[in-house]
């Protein structure tokens, strides 16, 4: 990878925690439906209403307020008490609230790039949330340029790096998903290190074997500076 020249880093849960905060969310939300269905039920609901609307909402808190909000019609026939319906936006409210907690080793490994590369951060999500958890990280200044896209397919990747003026091979992508931040960036040539995180989302989760010799698997972000370096 020595003739990389921009580096771009996802965000939710490669920089800072975000799932949990959703699947802890999630469990409130069933928790009020527990009258209705089971809680597992009540979690299956939502994800089938989550990936109905991924077309007409895309992905980030709001989009997940307006699920919980068409769940909770289609699982009580449209009979809910309206308090149940605020309780549920209150659960979205408390998830653009949440603290911003950096992931260990993402400022160091960030201080220790600045410079020699261009960084970008790409990620997923709601704009305004997206730069709210920027700014209060406090990570904006390592960034040059901040990216927060609709999807993340081959065609998003491609548009992303027309902007950046930068070829494929001048490309990495790190991230926790294989599915949006490490398969399509591979297709277009680029090169991509997976972070795993412990927490991932049930869109995100793929079960296919990666054999490129682009392709790279680090346990913690600190271990990307061995393969730049």
């Amino acid at each position: 990878m020595k003739d990389i020249k921009v580096i771009a880093f996802d965000a939710d849960d490669t920089l800072w925690v975000n799932e949990p905060y959703f699947r802890e969310a999630e469990e409130k939300f069933s928790n009020l439906l527990e009258d209705f269905l089971p809680h597992h039920s009540v979690q299956k609901e939502l994800f089938k209403t989550e990936m109905d609307n991924l077309a007409l909402y895309g992905y980030g808190v709001k989009s997940f307020m307006l699920s919980m909000v068409e769940t909770i019609g289609r699982i009580t026939d449209e009979k809910a008490d309206i308090k149940l319906v605020n309780k549920a936006v209150n659960l979205g409210r408390e998830l653009l609230n949440k603290p911003v907690e950096i992931l260990d080793g993402v400022e160091k490994v960030l201080a220790a790039l600045n410079g020699g590369y261009r960084l970008v951060m790409a990620t997923k999500g709601d704009l305004l949330d997206q730069e709210r958890k920027l700014i209060k990280s406090g990570l904006e200044k390592h960034f040059h340029h901040i990216e927060i896209m609709s999807d993340k397919k081959v065609s998003d990747y491609a548009k992303l790096l027309k902007h950046l003026d930068c070829k494929p091979e001048h490309f990495l992508m790190i991230g926790n998903s294989v599915k949006s931040d490490i398969i399509p960036v591979l297709e277009l040539g680029g090169f991509a290190i997976h972070v795993p995180y412990h927490t991932t989302w049930a869109y995100e989760k793929v079960d296919i074997k990666i054999d490129d010799p682009r392709f790279f698997e680090a346990e913690s972000i600190e271990r990307i500076i061995d393969f730049i370096s």
